[in-house]
């Protein structure tokens, strides 16, 4: 189990990278507009707001990715932590900006919170 539950952690890990590289550097392009739903028009004025939210999900996938190379007990509680996060984050982002998040970034986590907690 502690295996699948480390796979699933640099899994989440790498699909926060992206979601960063969506936000920081693609926001304004077509991929990046069909990816959220906006228009050229808001993105381009939204365009440092969406940086700033990429650079936070890098956030979570440097503390996963520590969580993956740290020696426990600190990698273990870093996993923890840093999955949570996610979970609390895509809740937020579900409740508040597009019930999508939900399935895209909280279930994810959620997933991988519960695979690193039974891998002890």
């Amino acid at each position: 189990m502690r295996l699948v539950a480390e796979i699933l952690v640099g899994l989440l890990a790498a699909l926060h990278v992206y979601i960063l590289v969506l936000e920081m550097f693609l926001w304004t392009t077509p991929r990046g507009r069909a990816a959220f739903g906006t228009t050229a028009q808001f993105a381009e004025e939204t365009k440092a707001l969406a940086a700033n939210q990429g650079l936070y999900n890098g956030f979570l996938a440097a503390g996963l990715i520590w969580g993956l190379i740290a020696s426990d007990p600190t990698g273990q509680a870093a996993k923890i932590f840093f999955a949570a996060c996610v979970v609390v984050a895509g809740l937020y982002g579900a409740a508040t900006a597009n019930r999508r998040i939900l399935f895209v970034q909280a279930l994810p986590g959620a997933i991988t919170l519960i695979a690193v907690l039974i891998a002890g």
